[in-house]
């Protein structure tokens, strides 16, 4: 018996292969012939005599099995393909399937129909020429002139591929993507097309000048004709859509930086397992401190499991190794309610599992509503600040590791990429002095609008991202078991953490401090000089004029930049086990200059102060010019509350918690407070900041 396929699928049997008694099988590599079959079982015979009974199920679950016996037919049509063909080719194979049906069974829907069969198509009573013979008179009579071989050769079609068999394959015959375009203007356009990647956008009549150049110079001047400038442009788009190799210079970059498909998502399950650092100008003017309007520089550290921001750094244009350091100081310690945020800021009135944190760490209390996030690894960019030693050296003196991007791919960092966009729409437009993401969004004036200075923006920036950021639904954040759900940061938090089942111990105060600049050098009857700074306490009296214990002699000192009113001082402490400790030592000047300032503000002072006596006296008139500068500032400015100390000690935020303080409505009233705080600045000219007048001294 021979395996049968098409006159079966025709006649009510199984179509396709079938495994009976004598056919030949491919099966472990060599050919068998069936023996037997029972019980779910077959029993196969190779030709060297070697006997083998194999489960039927294990046979056809073997992907190299295969029928011998029977050609390869597809058990199912490819109806995908039929789909896309054009209606009145595929109502053609349709009716074409109708007609053979009713010549080989006598019913055009094949047995089973309830209507008796037509007389010339009765297969008891005609044979099957005489029915292929019928048909063919018939679609003939009908205006469609087709003869016995036509029928036959459509049954056989059938037979070995189904509909698809019956399809005029005219219609199916693949067109090429660049038609009867010369191979030689194809290959020369492809090459203008990659090397004009990294240059300046031109039009295509550029293009058409380039080509024509290099046909020119491949094979001769006019030897190879450039087609019409409409098949020309039709023959660009062809090769270009879709590859990145037309759109804006940007846009070409960004294509030809991002890694080759398939593409692998990052996952990420826990916080901290992946947190990324970039830097980028911010689109708005601020006020510094020496009264020069510029756009100011945004470093953030996003965690990629949380979207949260980790921590975040806004200085004028010229992102240091420093601020890369300071900014693992401030994601590993709790952040501090600063003066004036409203009690709804708090990490005690937030979704974040506040009760089962502070049994963990004390330091806690007081703390504004950011997760306090430890990162295991750090991917950056090629710039110097993340590629610096000191920033290096920080990371591994806590454990973490530092994962470089290759140069000039942002996509291999597109989380935070995209999070700058983000920043950019939900709060820096809402910002005076708003530049808009290009020249052609920009105001007429919008550096005259600046009103913010760059603390201020600063101390707004991070409550903005308690209030507006961290409280906000991200589609891209979802709870594992409720996927439909979206969730904010502080709730992403607090579900990975709950399937996590750690909570890292956030940084110390000491550990804190290791992150600051360092400084050696030695501690003199006048106490400690950092650039014309002096600092002093009586802490130092035992050290005064000795050498430390270090080789070299000199004394570690570390300050923040961003707010050097103290430093701290490494001293021998043998009641501890490191047998050292951190000793605050405060600027003996502070009580002249009480309002907050960066060490920007001070070089700028070093640079309009002449030095006119010794060391101490110019550092004396240089604070006397530093009180005058932020004294002639308007009250609004006056009022900016101070940079953020280290971690320890915190102050709890006044008042009592109330059971509806801890939804997210007050947060949401904070962000709307915080954004009119924004634009209410927007009307206002830069001359109303300069002459000094208070018009803004209510709004902080």
């Amino acid at each position: 018996m021979g395996a049968g396929v098409g006159v079966r699928a025709a006649s009510g049997m199984p179509g396709g292969p079938v495994v009976e008694l004598g056919c030949q099988v491919w099966f472990g590599g060599r050919t068998w012939r069936v023996a037997a079959l029972a019980d779910g079982q077959v029993r196969l015979v190779a030709e060297d005599g070697a006997v083998a009974a194999v489960l039927l199920s294990l046979l056809f679950a073997d992907a190299g099995c295969e029928i011998l016996d029977a050609p390869g037919v597809p058990r199912v049509p490819p109806l995908g393909l039929l789909e896309s063909l054009p209606e009145a080719v595929r109502e053609r194979a349709l009716v074409w399937e109708r007609h053979v049906r009713e010549v080989e069974t006598g019913w055009p829907g094949g047995f089973g129909a309830v209507a008796p069969a037509r007389a010339e198509y009765d297969p008891q009573a005609r044979t099957l020429a005489q029915r292929e013979e019928a048909k063919a008179a018939e679609l003939s009579a009908a205006g469609m002139p087709t003869s016995v071989v036509t029928v036959r050769r459509m049954r056989a079609c059938y037979h070995r591929e189904g509909v698809w068999g019956l399809v005029d394959h005219r219609a199916t015959r693949p067109r090429a993507a660049l038609g009867r375009a010369d191979e030689r203007v194809v290959a020369a356009l492809r090459e203008v097309l990659e090397a004009g990647r990294e240059r300046s956008s031109g039009t295509l009549g550029r293009l058409r000048v380039y080509t024509e150049r290099l046909l020119d110079e491949q094979y001769g001047d006019g030897v190879v004709p450039l087609p019409s400038s409409a098949t020309f442009n039709r023959l660009v788009h062809a090769i270009a859509d879709g590859r990145g190799l037309l759109g804006s210079a940007r846009q070409r970059r960004w294509r030809s930086a991002r890694p080759a498909p398939p593409f692998v998502p990052t996952t990420v399950m826990a916080p901290g397992e992946l947190v990324m650092m970039d830097s980028t100008v911010l689109d708005a003017f601020v006020v510094l401190d020496d009264g020069v309007v510029e756009r100011p520089e945004l470093t953030i550290a996003l965690d990629v499991a949380t979207r949260t921001i980790c921590a975040a750094v806004l200085r004028a244009k010229g992102t240091r190794s420093v601020d890369a350091a300071q900014l693992l100081a401030q994601m590993t310690v709790p952040a501090p309610m600063r003066p004036g945020w409203a009690e709804a800021l708090a990490m005690e009135h937030s979704v974040v599992p506040y009760e089962r944190l502070m049994s963990v760490d004390a330091r806690l209390e007081g703390a504004a509503a950011r997760p306090v996030i430890t990162p295991q690894t750090i991917v950056v960019d090629q710039g110097n600040v993340f590629v610096s030693s000191s920033f290096v050296a920080a990371c591994e003196s806590l454990g973490i590791s530092v994962q470089p991007t290759p140069p000039g791919n942002g996509p291999a960092k597109g989380h935070v990429e995209r999070t700058f966009s983000s920043i950019n729409t939900l709060f820096v437009q809402h910002v005076a002095a708003y530049t808009g993401s290009h020249t052609g969004e920009r105001g007429k004036d919008a550096a005259g609008e600046a009103v913010w200075t760059l603390t201020q923006l600063a101390e707004m920036f991070q409550e903005w991202i308690i209030c507006g950021w961290q409280e906000r639904e991200h589609d891209g954040l979802r709870h594992p078991m409720m996927p439909r759900r979206a969730l904010s940061p502080n709730e992403m938090w607090a579900t990975l953490v709950a399937v996590c089942g750690y909570v890292p111990v956030p940084l110390g105060r000491e550990d804190y401090i290791e992150l600051m600049p360092v400084k050696r050098q030695k501690i003199n009857d006048y106490g400690i000089r950092i650039d014309y700074r002096t600092y002093d306490h009586k802490v130092l009296n035992p050290y005064r004029g000795e050498r430390s214990p270090a080789a070299d002699g000199l004394w570690e000192i570390h300050y923040n930049p961003h707010a050097p009113g103290q430093v701290w001082v490494r001293l021998p402490k043998f009641d501890q086990p490191r047998g050292y400790g951190w000793e605050a030592v405060p600027w003996i000047h502070h009580s002249l200059v009480s309002a907050p300032f960066t060490d920007f503000t001070w070089q700028h002072i070093k640079r309009t102060v002449a030095r006119r006596a010794d060391r101490a006296q110019h550092g004396h008139d240089l604070a006397l010019a530093l009180r005058e500068l932020l004294d002639t500032a308007p009250a609004w400015r006056r009022s900016s509350p101070p940079a953020p100390a280290p971690p320890q000690p915190m102050v709890r935020c006044g008042g009592s918690c109330t059971a509806s303080s801890r939804r997210r409505k007050p947060m949401s009233r904070c962000f709307r407070s915080l954004a009119m705080r924004c634009v209410r600045l927007d009307d206002l000219s830069c001359g109303g900041w300069r002459d000094g007048s208070a018009v803004l001294s209510g709004v902080r």
